[in-house]
């Protein structure tokens, strides 16, 4: 071991300095720094998947599941997309309680496996208006409680929706396949991660006026799963969704609706500037001098748009445009 440099006297008479603040501390380098723990083995979500392309998809989705459960279940429950979310798979399982309709799910060419969890007052609901009821949902069931026969053909027919929604969902995207691996009653059972993995949650929460009660249907991507594309996610939120021609149709149309509009047009001669007074003493008769400016202001509704000639043009009065108005300038 290396002897002290300085002596037990002179290490005390250093400590005590610092102590009273007759030496001065923080004199070094960087003393402003912070410094912020980072966990190499952790996913960082910020660096990751862009949430808004997942949103677009499910807007989409949604359209398209309403309108696949009309025609197979003579229901068109409100089903309504909420934000997607980006969490731990652990803190995710914490808000579920069975009995759920828990089905694994493979999406190729996506890898590993999702989950889609159905809430049974959405099953009960579906199930009821199936059989020419109200759509009415179902209370409290015991944790064990399986789903009957019946119950369960109800469940696949939602998800076969659901498979076929999501594809046409994805395709100006990128194409998929959704395959049925296995089914659960408990989240517990869904291993798509481990507890401190980031998941991708896509809730698709239906009325409680509509249902009886308040159910939701889940689609859960482990973070894994996206982040391979998340450059093709990013740039699709950025150029659109692929279908450029419907955007020009659209806004060819709007052009063409706006077009049609009605406005007011008002020729401004001049502009005469008094009092309160003056004008409160006006006469019948009397004559008010203003200077008349070079060219007349064109209103439309109120906002300036031309400078123009006034004239006639064969026994009407007309204006001629000369210029347009730059706002801002007389």
């Amino acid at each position: 071991m290396k002897p002290n440099l300085l002596s037990d006297e002179e290490l005390a008479a250093l400590t005590e300095g610092v102590r009273d603040g007759s030496i001065e501390t923080d004199t070094g380098f960087n003393t402003r720094v912070r410094v912020r723990k980072h966990d190499l083995a952790s996913e960082d979500s910020s660096l990751g998947v862009n949430v808004s392309a997942v949103d677009m998809i499910n807007e989409r989705f949604i359209r398209l599941f309403r309108l696949g459960l009309l025609e197979v279940l003579r229901t068109s429950p409100r089903v309504n997309p909420t934000r997607v979310q980006i969490l731990k798979f652990g803190d995710y399982l914490k808000g579920l309680k069975p009995p759920l309709a828990v089905n694994m799910v493979r999406i190729s060419p996506l890898r590993g496996n999702s989950v889609i969890i159905i809430d049974p007052n959405v099953v009960f609901s579906s199930l009821d208006s199936f059989f020419g009821g109200f759509g009415r949902g179902v209370g409290e069931l015991p944790a064990g409680r399986l789903f009957t026969p019946t119950e369960t053909r109800i469940i696949k027919i939602i998800l076969e929706v659901f498979f076929r929604s999501l594809g046409e969902a994805w395709a100006p995207l990128m194409p998929i396949e959704c395959e049925h691996v296995s089914s659960e009653i408990n989240p517990q059972f869904a291993q798509i991660a481990d507890e401190n993995d980031l998941v991708v949650l896509s809730r698709f929460e239906s009325d409680p006026t509509a249902t009886g009660g308040k159910g939701f249907i889940d689609l859960v991507y482990p973070y894994a799963t996206l982040k391979p594309i998340r450059e093709l996610l990013s740039s699709r939120v950025t150029s659109g969704d692929g279908n450029e021609e419907s955007d020009r149709k659209w806004r060819r149309d709007l052009a063409i609706a706006v077009g049609d509009s009605s406005l007011e047009v008002l020729v401004e001669l001049g502009k005469i500037k008094t009092t309160l007074h003056h004008l409160n003493h006006l006469r019948e008769g009397e004559l008010l001098f203003f200077k008349k400016e070079d060219t007349a202001l064109m209103l439309a509704n109120g906002v300036p748009a031309f400078h123009v000639n006034v004239g006639t043009r064969g026994s009407q009065v007309a204006v001629q445009i000369d210029h347009e108005h730059v706002h801002g300038k007389a």
